[in-house]
């Protein structure tokens, strides 16, 4: 089942949390924000995704507009999923959140007062 977007939402910020939600959907715009990939790689790149959640997590991505689903007229069919414009706006969101991240990691691992489990 997927969640609705309340668009009618007053703070700019539940909007986008709304949109972000899911535990996959950072992950799958991070590859993308790599280039177009298909379904089958997607999966691969993250383990343990079951191919339900992962179907999922792209349909309401594609359906609040931040990617595109591109099938080829092909046999076997060939579907490849990218970043739209909106999704691309993205981008420097999710290498600051990585940026953020590598320097998270370096201060906990110079602090050993703070246990990573």
């Amino acid at each position: 089942m997927s969640k609705s977007i309340d668009l009618e939402s007053n703070c700019p910020m539940n909007l986008t949390i709304n949109i972000l939600s899911g535990k996959w959907k950072i992950a799958i715009l991070w590859h993308l924000s790599r280039g177009t990939i298909r379904f089958n790689e997607l999966q691969r790149l993250l383990t343990n995704i079951t191919q339900k959640t992962l179907t999922m997590q792209l349909r309401e991505l594609e359906r609040d507009g931040i990617i595109y689903r591109e099938v080829y007229p092909e046999s076997p069919p060939r579907v490849e999923y990218g970043l739209t414009s909106i999704g691309e706006s993205m981008t420097p969101i999710l290498s600051a959140m990585c940026d953020w991240g590598k320097g998270y990691k370096k201060l906990i691992n110079e602090d050993n007062s703070v246990s990573l489990v």
